[in-house]
């Protein structure tokens, strides 16, 4: 054999593994460029060094594929059904297999309660004959004794986590009182989330005979504004008046300005009442669980449900708030570019109203240092010092930890990212930092805004491990879908000198912001009555659920 046809045959051995070589990186390194920010010349070869890593890692490396899931585990533990058209939502059975911590796992009640509800809403929802005659008796004004089937029309609205969590908890109260569930679909519920109902819609149709959404304080109707001019009265027949005393509706007023009348609507003598009233209409931009949790009637059926207290929205959150599939692209093409083939992902929620803040920006790095989210960075010695870290020196081609931050500003990301990317890390870990969209201010309303929200939240979600802001819904909404504690940093302490800069929450549940003050039956704390509903500590004043055994 010739050196011509020896190095012909060299080169047909070790061409195909070159090549495989080659392709790879021509489609990696793009995608890497455009994760490290898109400015060109700002990007270390120790990231092409770990593409290249990867790539001779092989195919059966687990940082490019997804998590393998049982179909358990897509069903989530039974919280969903099989038989949805899965072209519609890609979104219902395929989020378990982006999830990097699986959640927790229902109770077998809940599921069979959900089951329930589900023929509930078959059997009386919108298109059914029940549901025509139900709106013929609204239509009349006139209450009727022992209805086919009660309804609740939940309003929510403002932020889409406002909108969330107030459809989430007022699902429960719909599943509490066997009400057919339905939604107002005049904030966008349809192009934001799957239906949730196997062969029925949770929209209220077009045609409503009551324009409810300009209800307000000023309604005649309003539950609280009726029980306080004596209209509806608790001590009729047990509060149970008769049929023709009742109106064919209550409009629930549950808005952050509730009125002390309008609580009322957590008390058992009102529950009582407002069983007998077929149609319910709920304004609330807030999470009500923890108040329903203080209505005794409820309390043995509720912790039927949720034997853990503290996954009441994670449970419900899941079972109901599907992407659609518009927002399901956003939310899988950015993480299978720049998530799926990290080792670690952490997730960091900024809500402030300025653009910049060094001290909250100070807060994030210390937060995040010293509770071992993130490594420390070398050259700060004329910082006060971090707290130590003892984790190991990388190994060469060692996957990199993935940060997501969600901010209205890129201020925050801007800095960070300069910070990791200026100085090396104490333990020699690679960390990169994301951020998908900065809209610098708040858009009601507006769909493009919206989409993106709501495919923030759930990357969030999707994350290792969590800090988010005090008091925000949006956090809120991650942390309990991702069935993990967060890191909550302190806003009021951004422009202090003492105190940790942030706390592991009390719960993943939402904190109910205007709950009941005190008890129905005495005037006792509401946030010691029970012992798995407490004040938040992000809002003293707010109530939480939380699991009994942790606190």
């Amino acid at each position: 054999m010739t050196k011509t046809t020896q190095l012909a045959a060299g080169c047909k051995r070790f061409t195909p593994a070159i090549n495989g070589v080659i392709v790879a990186f021509v489609l990696v390194v793009p995608t890497l460029v455009i994760l490290f920010g898109g400015r060109i010349g700002e990007q270390p070869a120790v990231w092409i060094k770990t593409a290249v890593a990867g790539i001779r890692r092989g195919p059966d490396d687990a940082s490019f594929l997804h998590r393998k899931t049982t179909l358990e585990e897509r069903l989530l533990g039974g919280l969903l059904v099989e038989g949805f058209d899965q072209e519609s939502c890609h979104s219902r059975y395929q989020s378990a297999v982006y999830r990097r911590n699986p959640g927790r796992k229902p109770s077998q009640y809940l599921v069979s309660k959900l089951r329930s509800q589900e023929a509930l809403q078959r059997r009386c929802g919108p298109g059914t004959a029940a549901y025509t005659n139900a709106l013929e008796q609204l239509k009349s004004g006139k209450s009727v004794a022992s209805p086919e089937c009660r309804y609740l029309v939940s309003i929510s609205y403002r932020g889409l986590g406002n909108r969330i969590i107030s459809a989430a908890s007022g699902f429960l109260y719909a599943v509490l009182t066997d009400r057919v569930f339905l939604v107002d679909p005049s904030t966008s519920m349809d192009e934001l989330f799957c239906e949730p109902f196997p062969d029925t819609s949770w929209l209220v149709p077009p045609g409503f005979p009551i324009w409810y959404q300009g209800f307000y304080l000023s309604t005649p109707e309003r539950y609280g504004k009726m029980r306080e001019d004596g209209v509806l009265r608790t001590d009729a027949i047990n509060g149970s008046a008769a049929a023709g005393e009742l109106p064919a509706f209550a409009y629930v007023h549950l808005d952050h300005n509730q009125t002390e009348h309008d609580k009322l609507f957590f008390c058992d003598d009102d529950q009582r009442l407002l069983s007998n009233i077929q149609w319910l209409l709920i304004r609330s931009d807030g999470y009500i669980a923890p108040g329903l949790f203080l209505v005794e009637a409820f309390q043995e059926e509720l912790h039927r449900l949720f034997p853990e207290r503290d996954a009441v929205f994670h449970h419900l959150g899941r079972y109901l708030f599907h992407p659609t599939n518009r927002v399901w692209g956003l939310i899988t093409r950015y993480y299978d570019a720049h998530f799926a083939w990290a080792q670690r992902v952490v997730g960091i929620q900024v809500r402030v109203p300025w653009s910049e803040s060094p001290e909250v920006l100070k807060q994030i790095k210390t937060c995040t240092q010293n509770e071992r989210l993130l490594p420390a960075v070398l050259g700060e010695e004329d910082e006060e010092p971090l707290v130590e870290t003892t984790a190991p020196r990388p190994r060469g081609g060692a996957r990199p930890t993935a940060v997501l931050i969600t901010s209205l500003q890129a201020w925050f990301y801007d800095n960070m990212k300069g910070m990791y990317w200026e100085r090396a890390t104490a333990n020699g870990e690679v960390v990169v930092f994301d951020q998908p969209s900065h809209e610098e201010v708040q858009r009601y309303g507006v769909k493009s805004h919206e989409y993106k929200a709501w495919a923030e939240m759930y990357l969030l979600s999707m994350a290792d491990a969590l800090v988010t802001s005090g008091e925000s819904t949006f956090g809120y909404v991650a942390q309990g879908l991702s069935g993990m504690r967060a890191w909550v940093l302190d806003m009021g302490k951004a422009n202090s000198t003492v105190g940790w800069p942030c706390s592991r929450d009390m719960s993943m549940e939402p904190c109910y912001h205007v709950p009941p003050t005190y008890g129905c039956k005495r005037r006792e704390d509401a946030g010691k009555i029970e012992p798995h509903v407490r004040h938040c500590k992000d809002w003293p004043t707010g109530l939480k659920l939380v699991d009994q055994k942790d606190w």
